[in-house]
């Protein structure tokens, strides 16, 4: 009889204390202790046990929260008991709902140690919870999400320069992929992005990615940037000067591609629905909100957040820091509980 695959260490970030991260961690170590197994929040006691308190049901015990000497204990804590690694100097509770620069702070400080971590092997990856932008800059970070302040933590571990550490946001979940050549940018300088050399090293970072997630090469679509993908020229001609030069060099270098093809129906063919596979593996959008809006209508509670191209795991659950019900305890942990199966498995 095979022995069950022991779990691996991961780390947790507790997010912005302000949103709702805390507690839907605690939820999902109440509700899926056997997906959480092996798995330690990084962050400040006190939030993680009002957070806990927060989610406690009528008539139950409360969800015991442990205090850790050091992480690998996590290894050992029984199911249903939430261990914290005390991160020494992160503030404590903050007022729920509220930007403020020391939540800002508490939740990149959090990031930045598991980020290293993680880089020196001492962690299999990372599950981040919800910052807020706002209170991150507000807390004096450079960098305005999880995705930019990770790829400059493994550009300074690697001794590179940041450029030469591209990276890419891919929001999965079970129906559908998405990979954004340009993340948190205007869109106006989303459309500036898209160039040959940007389209062309996120197809690259695509393949190889889910090249060693599903053991196969990808079959990977590619959205157009313009309505028709442009139609031959007559509603912009970034199809033609940019993003098929791009797919071409992407097939001579023996990449699966197809596109550009019409973003209005591209996600649609690549959903994988029951008792309809979908044509492709991936969408490659050029965009921000051209990929992202269509796995979050499919529903915000399976989507994952993975960063490509770092030497670490790092997923994040596909919602934001929900001020407006932080602390009533009603948020829903599904989608954490899928950022931590989707870790498991790449690391």
């Amino acid at each position: 009889m095979t022995a069950p695959t022991p779990p691996k260490l991961l780390a947790i970030t507790q997010g912005d204390p302000a949103g709702i991260g805390p507690e839907t961690i605690a939820k999902a170590f109440r509700d899926a202790p056997d997906d959480l197994r092996g798995c330690f929040v990084v962050g400040d006691l006190a939030t993680l046990r009002r957070a806990a308190q927060c989610v406690q049901r009528p008539g139950e015990p409360s969800l015991p929260v442990a205090l850790l000497t050091e992480p690998a204990q996590a290894l050992s804590v029984p199911p249903r008991c939430l261990p914290v690694w005390q991160l020494p100097g992160v503030p404590g509770p903050q007022p729920f709902g509220q930007i403020s620069a020391e939540a800002g702070r508490a939740a990149a400080d959090c990031v930045v140690w598991a980020a290293r971590s993680a880089l020196r092997g001492d962690i299999a990856g990372l599950v981040t919870a919800p910052l807020h932008k706002e209170a991150l800059h507000a807390a004096g970070v450079d960098y305005p999400g999880h995705t930019e302040l990770l790829q400059a933590e493994a550009a300074a571990h690697a001794g590179v320069a940041l450029a030469d550490m591209p990276v890419r946001m891919m929001l999965a979940s079970d129906e559908l992929r998405t990979v954004l050549v340009s993340i948190h940018v205007s869109l106006r300088q989303a459309l500036d992005a898209v160039t040959f050399d940007n389209v062309l090293q996120t197809l690259r970072i695509t393949h190889a990615a889910l090249l060693r997630s599903l053991g196969r090469a990808p079959h990977i679509a590619v959205a157009g940037l313009n309505p028709h993908a442009g139609e031959g020229g007559l509603f912009g001609r970034e199809e033609i000067e940019y993003i098929a030069p791009a797919i071409a060099a992407a097939r001579a270098q023996g990449l699966q591609v197809s596109g550009p093809l019409a973003p209005d129906t591209v996600f649609m063919r690549a959903r994988h629905a029951p008792g309809h596979p979908g044509e492709f593996d991936v969408v490659v959008a050029m965009y921000h909100d051209q990929g992202l809006i269509p796995v979050k209508y499919l529903g915000v509670d399976k989507g994952v957040n993975v960063t490509l191209g770092l030497p670490l795991v790092r997923t994040s659950p596909d919602h934001g820091t929900a001020f407006d019900i932080a602390g009533q305890g009603v948020a829903d942990a599904s989608s954490l509980i899928e950022a931590v199966r989707m870790a498991q498995k790449l690391a």
